[in-house]
């Protein structure tokens, strides 16, 4: 088998993506969105597959694992988003939902490289446009 061919691209400088920040690119008509948390950059299609709500709204959380009755295991601090509509939790770095392995997120490759945030792509990017992002919701 054949490893697939990536496609590099260059996103932004790495300051402009800062510990809790958060990035929204459109590549080829597909938004993806990108997260630094905990130091790690993580790159996710912007699109919850329940309802096709917007990820990036989603709060960065840990969550509770598989236990033993009576007992509460918490973990994956900040490695899971949280849908902001109906709370599905996906690991950000599988893509996998919590609850089922069989429902995910499409998730990319991204680096931190010589200054740049790169992401890697399976198909090359065509059109590319940086789109507005902001985290505040309203009340």
């Amino acid at each position: 088998m054949m490893a697939r061919e990536m496609h590099r691209l260059v996103v932004c400088p790495a300051d402009e993506l800062q510990e809790g920040q958060r990035q929204l690119i459109e590549v080829n008509g597909v938004e993806i969105g990108l997260i630094r948390a905990e130091g790690v950059c993580y790159a996710f299609r912007n699109s919850c597959p329940h309802q096709g709500v917007p990820m990036l709204y989603g709060s960065v959380v840990g969550t509770m694992l598989p236990s033993r009755p009576h007992e509460y295991v918490y973990g994956l601090h900040n490695e899971i988003i949280r849908c902001p509509l109906h709370g599905w939790e996906f690991n950000l770095k599988t893509g996998k939902a919590v609850f089922s392995p069989d429902v995910s997120i499409k998730t990319y490759e991204v680096k931190e490289e010589a200054g740049s945030i790169v992401l890697y792509l399976d198909r090359e990017p065509q059109k590319v446009t940086r789109k507005d992002f902001s985290c505040i919701l309203s009340p």
